[in-house]
């Protein structure tokens, strides 16, 4: 008996009901019966349906994803100016703060330009005297040129002094000795050849004086040339004034400002950057991306910071290489083992519309572009 009551209890030590035996041994030998025919054709129908459904929202993804090429390698772009001084100088005024926005040509500080305002009155002082130079290289011309005709004028005289004494002579010569002295013959020869003399003086003269007129006209060209030197000498000095204001190349937002009031710059050294307004999507596609995908095709554009707006653009170019020709160091394939490796190419995206603008985009920004290409 003491068996029994040990086969009827539970493992705390109290008996089982007998009932609960009666109940396991009910579902043991339920689940151990074979499924009927209908519960099997049910799962099989079942089990199809799910199957068919699958492959045809396989089918329809596949559809639909055939139409359309995306990446994750995208990123918004633009053409940032980075703004160095021209001119050394303290820095006297600062005439933005970070992330304001400007217009072109707006001025954003001002360097001290006591100096080159100096330099600027130098520079006129010299342009002022080599034009009064040229005054006087031209006045010195005018008398050149006088005393050249008076020069000319008495070779006309000496030459007019010169025939008259060639005719003298001949009569003396041509008339009879007896009724001429000798000392009058003596003397018309000596005047005749005095006046050859003074002509040729009178020619040397001449030539003298034109050789001084052309000496001053050279001057004159010496002088016009200084005048051009120191004139470029002002335009440089002006230029160098104007450097003295920073101005915004575009318009844009100031970003990456390095400089501040009080500074001492130099040339060359950045002081601040603008970021246009002006931003698009730089995308890139694997080669094999691009097979179907052309100027002009539609884009949605799914910037990660904002991921509920959808911006629609177009696809504007696609680069004439790809990312790795423009590399600091391109691969050298004729060398060493070749390894084939997909290649990306930048693709240039532009924004449709002024919505983009509404959102505070700005350069290195990750974007999800969805290009069709059907």
């Amino acid at each position: 008996m003491a068996g029994s009551e040990s086969e009827n209890s539970t493992p705390s030590g109290e008996e089982k009901p007998d009932g609960d035996h009666a109940g396991e041994k009910g579902q043991d030998q339920e689940s151990s019966k074979p499924m009927s025919p209908a519960r099997k054709r049910m799962n099989a129908v079942i089990g199809g349906v799910v199957l068919l459904i699958c492959v045809a929202a396989g089918v329809a993804y596949w559809l639909h994803s055939r139409h359309y090429e995306s990446t994750d390698d995208a990123f918004i772009d633009s053409n940032q100016s980075q703004i160095a001084s021209q001119v050394s100088g303290r820095v006297v005024e600062l005439l933005v703060s970070d992330n304001q926005h400007v217009e072109k040509d707006q001025p954003l500080l001002r360097i001290d330009r006591r100096d080159f305002e100096v330099k600027l009155e130098q520079a006129e002082a010299q342009e002022a005297n080599a034009i009064a130079q040229v005054a006087q290289a031209r006045a010195d011309l005018l008398y050149q040129t006088a005393s050249l005709a008076q020069q000319t004028a008495q070779v006309r005289v000496a030459q007019a002094d010169l025939t008259q004494a060639q005719q003298d002579l001949t009569r003396f010569t041509g008339t009879d000795p007896a009724a001429i002295t000798r000392q009058q013959l003596e003397q018309s020869q000596a005047t005749t050849k005095s006046s050859l003399a003074k002509l040729d003086s009178a020619k040397q003269a001449v030539q003298a004086g034109e050789a001084q007129v052309a000496s001053q006209k050279t001057k004159i060209d010496a002088a016009l040339a200084s005048v051009r030197q120191n004139h470029a000498d002002v335009d440089n000095a002006k230029l160098q004034l104007s450097y003295t204001e920073v101005l915004a190349p575009q318009a844009g937002k100031v970003t990456r400002r390095t400089v501040n009031l009080g500074n001492y710059v130099t040339p060359g050294q950045a002081l601040v950057a603008v970021v246009p307004d002006e931003m698009w999507v730089t995308a890139n596609f694997k080669e094999t991306q691009l097979v179907h995908m052309n100027v002009g095709q539609a884009v949605d554009v799914t910037v990660d910071a904002y991921p509920d707006k959808v911006l629609h653009a177009h696809v504007e170019s696609l680069q004439r290489g790809t990312g790795s020709v423009f590399s600091s160091l391109p691969a050298e394939n004729a060398t060493g083992n070749y390894v084939k490796v997909v290649q990306r190419l930048p693709v240039k995206i532009v924004f449709d519309g002024d919505d983009w603008r509404h959102l505070p985009l700005a350069p290195g920004l990750s974007v999800s572009p969805r290009v069709t290409v059907r």
